[in-house]
This record gives structure tokens, sequence and C-alpha cells, in this order.
């Protein structure tokens, strides 16, 4: 009996030994728990991030060890960020203005310093506007002056609600800007013809695109050059040709972690290497061979042929930067109202 008790408590001890070997061992060995993004985008980025989210995640599970799936959600550029501002549960965004991330950031979702977190100014990748017309360029359609003449019927999205359009608008304003040496009266009238052409506004590009091409409305599609060249892949029955116009607006991609979201979610780790894969050889030669402009000099190099020359302006030099856009253009009352867009 009393030989027992210590063997017994020696069997104990061991057994309790044991068992919290087994418990580290599973701890240190396990895979951490899956994770989950949710990227607010643009309307036509929908292709682009097929490519890039697989990419990402095959990458970071190699890394790290951890499983995340990328969700999406795409629309119009302005559209999305009020939809994240009222609540949608993106954990990042990838906007093609850097308005519609300055939105989330008065809403108290994005932290001031969104833009100093990334190279370039948390933009990754950059594209401009170009135009795209019908088989043989029946209306001879070569530079935005084109776009005003009378017969001829122009489609692209909302400048409201798409940042597509709204560089297609401003990029219209700062050619006819330059035009007439500065001249913002007939700018404004400008614009104001090319507006009267448009039969339709669709929410975002790519609506903008379904209407050009299935339902066969208008003489040119203005939109970014990405989509025009996703447009000629994915038509290529159709006869199309891309114009590309004596100047155009450079279109910077901006991206942000929601950080209200990622804090809530305990993603910001997984979320800001989402963001930083974008700036990566990887990413930048996804983007590349998506028609988007890159960061990296040796892989824009390696690209080049496929990028006609054009000479870009942009909104910070040329037209006094957004927050004057902003107030000049899209404010109530502003140049696009009173150009009779109001009445649209």
């Amino acid at each position: 009996m009393g030989k027992g008790l210590p063997v017994r408590r020696a069997i104990y001890a061991i057994t309790l030994v044991l068992l919290g070997a087994l418990i580290i061992q599973s701890v240190w060995g396990a895979e951490p728990a899956p994770a989950q993004l949710l990227n607010a985008s643009y309307d036509v980025s929908r292709e682009l991030f097929t490519q890039l989210n697989p990419a990402f995640a095959a990458q970071w599970k190699a890394k790290s060890g951890q499983t995340v799936t990328v969700r999406q959600s795409h629309g119009g550029s302005s559209s999305q960020a009020r939809a994240v501002a009222e609540g949608l549960q993106a954990d990042v965004v990838t906007f093609n203005q850097v308005t519609d991330i300055e939105v989330l950031h008065k809403a108290g979702l994005v932290a001031a310093d969104w833009q100093s977190r990334l190279p370039e100014r948390a933009s990754p990748y950059y594209s401009l506007p170009l135009f795209l017309v019908r088989a043989g360029n029946p209306k001879q359609i070569h530079d935005w002056n084109d776009l005003t003449r009378p017969g001829v019927q122009v489609v692209f999205p909302n400048p409201r609600t798409s940042g597509n359009g709204r560089y297609s608008y401003l990029g219209a304003y700062a050619y006819a800007l330059q035009q007439n040496k500065g001249d913002t009266a007939k700018a404004a009238e400008f614009v104001a013809k090319l507006l009267a052409n448009v039969p339709v506004f669709d929410t975002g590009g790519r609506g903008a695109t379904t209407t050009f091409i299935e339902r066969q409305i208008g003489d040119v599609l203005i939109t970014f050059e990405s989509e025009v060249n996703a447009i000629r892949t994915q038509y290529a029955k159709v006869p199309l040709v891309a114009v590309v116009p004596s100047v155009s607006l450079r279109a910077d991609f901006p991206v942000a972690v929601v950080d209200k979201v990622v804090d809530r979610h305990g993603t910001r780790a997984v979320a800001t290497a989402y963001l930083q894969f974008l700036y990566s050889d990887a990413g930048q030669e996804i983007l590349a061979k998506n028609f988007y402009r890159v960061r990296n000099p040796a892989i824009a190099q390696r690209h080049a042929g496929q990028f006609p020359a054009v000479r870009l302006v942009a909104v910070e030099e040329s037209l006094g930067g957004w927050d004057q856009v902003i107030k000049t253009h899209f404010a109530d009352g502003g140049i696009l109202d009173k150009a009779g867009f109001a009445r649209r």
C-alpha cells in the first residue's frame, strides 16, 4: 500500500509531462486559422483580381502557412467608397481615385497617413483614358475635339459615381484647357458640348462597355487603357480600333487598408501584405500583363511595347489638385452641373 502511492504519483507526473508536450506540439505545429479578406474595388477590375488573388494567396501560404481567401466587391469607384462608408466590411480598398479613399478617411475608417504607408503615394499602378471606336473608324475620331462634333455619340460612365467616368470628363477638360491657353470658360463650353453627345450614363465602366459593345450604342467609348485592351481580347471577333488622343490624364490607382475593419477582423497583417504584394515583382508582372502601367522600371520596360506613347497630364499639376477639382467641378452648381449634367 505504502509503495503503491509513490508509483501512482510518478505515473501521474509522467502523464502530465507527456500531455503537456503533446499540447505544445499541437500548438506549435498547428496551421494558423484561415483568414478571409474583402477587397472593394472599381468596376472594371474583375479579371485583374481574378489573377492577383490566387497568386497572393499562394505566396502568403508559403510564407506564413496560413490559408487566405480574398473575396471581391466591384462597382463604380465612388459608389464603392460610399458602400464602405455605409457599412460594407471591406478589409482593403483598391480604387482608382484618391478622393474615394479620402471619403473613408473622413468617415473615420482609414487613417490620415494612408498615402505614406506604401510607395508611390499608395498607388502601385496607373492608367489613362483612351478611345475605342468601331471598325474603320467611320466617324474619323482621332482626338478629344472630335467628340464634340454634331452627330458623334460618346459613351463613358457617370463621373459622379465612377472614377473611370471622372477621369474621362477631366481628361476632356484638361485637353480643352490646354487648347484654349488656360481659358476656363472655353474649357467649360467644350465639356458641355461633349456631355450633350452622351446618350446614356452608366454607373460604372463595365456598364459603359456593355452599352457600347453589346447594346451597340455610341460611336466611341472612352475608358481606361486597360479596359480597352481587355475589351479587344474578350471581343476578339468584334472589329474595334483603339485611338490614342494627343493628351490624356494620368489615372493613379490608390489602395489602402480599412483600419477600422481590419482591427475588428484581426486581419491587419494579411491585409497589409496583400497590398504590398501589388508592388512585388509577381504582382507588377500580373498588372502589366493586364495592360496597367506599373511602377517597377524593369517590368515597365519589359512590357513597353504594349503601351503607346502619350503625353500625360496629372490632376495635381494641370487642374489644381483633387480638392480644387471637387470644389470647382463636382460640387453642387459646379462646372459639371453648369454643363448640363444636373439635368441628365
